[in-house]
């Protein structure tokens, strides 16, 4: 699918996913049947999500963590699907650096930090060591509730 110019101008008026197609399309100048199907086409080939975000800071008990993760093993891409199905985990990237993998994981104070680790990056082999980074203050960081 070719993401040109007018999706990417439908995927920033979507910022704010409660936003009317009727109202994008009169800021776009363009029918509102075409940023129907624009916005479905994209969402079908999974360009666009939307869906609702919550600030981890401003609900009680949950915080964010980002954790790198050095392998033992090369089969990166693999690795980081594994670990994207484990419980808390927002999202994986595979990186160039000093780590393999870099993890967003969403926790709270029934699902922490040990627990994590114990009953979920256990559950991963070829795990070499981990570096866990707590954000204390975030801005403008906002993910899906998973937990």
């Amino acid at each position: 699918m070719n993401v040109d110019e007018t999706n990417m101008k439908l995927v920033k008026h979507l910022r704010d996913g409660r936003k009317s197609f009727k109202e994008v399309a009169t800021s776009l100048s363009i029918t509102e049947n075409t940023v129907r199907a624009r916005v479905r086409k994209l969402i079908k080939k999974s360009i666009l999500h939307i869906m609702g975000l919550v600030d981890p800071d401003k609900i009680p008990n949950h915080y964010l963590a980002l954790v790198g993760v050095k392998l033992q093993t090369m089969h990166l891409v693999k690795k980081g699907e594994e670990f994207s199905k484990l419980k808390g985990v927002v999202s994986v990237g595979v990186v160039t650096g000093r780590f393999d993998l870099i993890l967003t994981v969403l926790l709270n104070n029934k699902f922490d930090l040990l627990e994590f680790y114990t009953k979920e990056v256990s559950k991963i082999k070829d795990v070499l060591s981990t570096e866990t980074f707590v954000l204390y203050k975030n801005f403008n960081w906002r993910v899906p509730y998973i937990l």
